[in-house]
């Protein structure tokens, strides 16, 4: 398969996995509501809705939200630029399938964020989200809420009294609600950073030997001109 084709092809099947997902969440449960996978206590599917970054994080307020939002775009912008450079410089397939993984993602929120706020109507307890409500969404363009969905809370416990500031206190682990979009660039970062070094490595080498090729040539260059010189002179 070609490099761009295999490209193509991991980008559309995440964000059809993860679309198809948000948009079923969306339209079949509350908010807050979850339930088990595979009965396991520390796996479920729960339904929360995040304005921010992921795995729960935010950026406060409107103006938050919509520099986040663009921010989103611009960084798809130089992800996208990016990974058509290493398509076009012969990348290892591996690197390939991770950039075009956290671009994905990133494409994946930013639908949330764009659009999900004009199709769908706000999501409460006890009240399903329609989609494409007659009244119109609850928010405007770039001002959508991003659906999360996986939470594995593993285990809790409390912090010994001995540690400063949160001795005594109760931790949960994993405590962050995310969705597959959050998972694909996740799993593209830890890619490049445990299998993808070589990669760079590699590049950072070629390009150090094109320097000192293109010096030695021009000084290859400059003797054939100082040859050239003296022979003139000497006739």
């Amino acid at each position: 398969m070609k490099r761009s084709v295999l490209v193509i092809v991991v980008i559309l099947l995440v964000l059809i996995a993860d679309q198809s997902l948000k948009i079923w969440i969306k339209t079949h449960m509350e908010y807050g509501d979850y339930f088990k996978i595979f009965n396991l206590d520390w796996a479920r599917i729960h339904f929360v809705e995040n304005p921010g970054m992921a795995f729960g994080l935010e950026l406060g307020g409107d103006y938050g939200k919509l520099i986040l939002s663009l921010f989103r775009i611009v960084a798809v912008i130089f992800l996208g630029y990016f990974l058509n450079s290493l398509i076009k410089s012969g990348a290892p397939r591996g690197l390939l399938i991770s950039f075009a993984l956290i671009l994905a993602g990133a494409l994946g929120n930013i639908v949330d964020s764009a659009f999900y706020g004009l199709i769908f109507s706000e999501s409460y307890p006890g009240i399903v989200a329609r989609m494409f409500p007659t009244e119109g969404g609850y928010g405007s363009f770039l001002h959508g809420k991003v659906v999360d969905m996986f939470y594995f809370p593993l285990f809790s416990g409390t912090y010994p009294e001995w540690l400063p500031i949160k001795g005594g206190t109760p931790f949960l682990f994993f405590k962050p609600v995310f969705n597959l979009a959050d998972s694909a660039i996740t799993i593209g970062v830890f890619n490049i950073l445990l299998f993808q070094r070589s990669f760079f490595k590699n590049a950072e080498e070629h390009k150090h030997k094109a320097v000192a090729t293109a010096k030695s040539n021009n000084n290859g260059n400059g003797d054939v001109e100082t040859s050239l010189n003296t022979n003139s002179q000497e006739s």
